[in-house]
């Protein structure tokens, strides 16, 4: 097993992605903590985990909020007595026009999708050091660091940023041994694509930008992760890199049946 004993923190991971990442870490036997808002969905994602005999637990908290973080480090360490992995995996999303976004809509999904990861990275990253045996974090962008959206102005510009956040840990840290990379995904099968699925157009539009000809499941999303957290990845430095079944690479839209 890849990242066995580990103990690995997976924020926003109460469902979608950040579900299938803890899942995976599981597998390769990791003890693994899961992170969110939601009490309910955490604890029983946790026990899921448990019941298939795998170490596991759940840790309520906002990744916005420094003094939270800094609990979520702190009950790992009583339960586990360290911190190898943290994926800073939670993020949100508003919707609106440059225009029309507001200064609330903004400070919401910038304190969630940017600041948390710099809290949570840094957080644990201090752990890791007092540790002195290096350490891996892992942060979750998307392909829409890259690209663009004209109504997901907030959204777009923090996995921009959590792009450059990246690199800058990535050269800050890697003398402590820790390395620090990032996943940006292209559509991925979470609860919000199922839905989008019910508008053919709309699906038509992702499948037309997706050369692949599908979604990611979130399954394939995990196994990135555990590739980015093992040292199958050893010689990986500030890197982010794009399961996004060739999205960012075609010029023109492909045709759909």
């Amino acid at each position: 097993m890849k990242l066995k004993d580990k103990v690995a923190v997976v924020t926003g991971a109460t469902k979608g992605i950040g579900l299938a990442i803890a899942e995976a870490f599981a597998e390769e036997g990791a003890k693994v903590v899961l992170t969110g808002r939601s009490e309910d969905l955490g604890q029983a994602a946790a026990k899921a985990i448990a019941d298939q005999g795998q170490e596991a637990m759940f840790v309520q908290c906002d990744v916005s909020q420094s003094d939270q973080v800094q609990n979520l480090v702190d009950k790992t360490v009583e339960r586990f007595g360290r911190v190898d992995i943290m994926v800073s995996n939670a993020g949100i999303n508003a919707k609106a026009e440059f225009l029309d976004v507001t200064e609330e809509e903004w400070d919401q999904v910038i304190a969630v999708n940017l600041k948390g990861v710099f809290l949570c990275g840094q957080t644990a990253a201090k752990q890791m050091v007092k540790q002195g045996e290096g350490g891996v974090i892992i942060n979750m962008s998307s392909v829409m660091g890259v690209l663009g959206l004209k109504n997901q102005v907030a959204y777009t510009t923090s996995k921009g940023g959590i792009n450059q956040l990246t690199k800058v840990m990535g050269l800050g840290l890697i003398d402590h041994g820790i390395r620090v990379n990032g996943i940006g995904p292209g559509a991925v099968n979470t609860e919000l694509m199922k839905r989008v699925g019910h508008n053919k157009e709309l699906m038509d539009t992702i499948l037309r930008r997706t050369p692949i000809g599908r979604v990611a499941e979130c399954s394939e999303i995990g196994r990135t992760a555990v590739f980015l957290a093992s040292e199958d990845s050893s010689f990986f430095v500030g890197q982010t890199i794009y399961p996004d079944g060739g999205r960012m690479i075609q010029s023109f839209d492909r045709e759909v049946n």
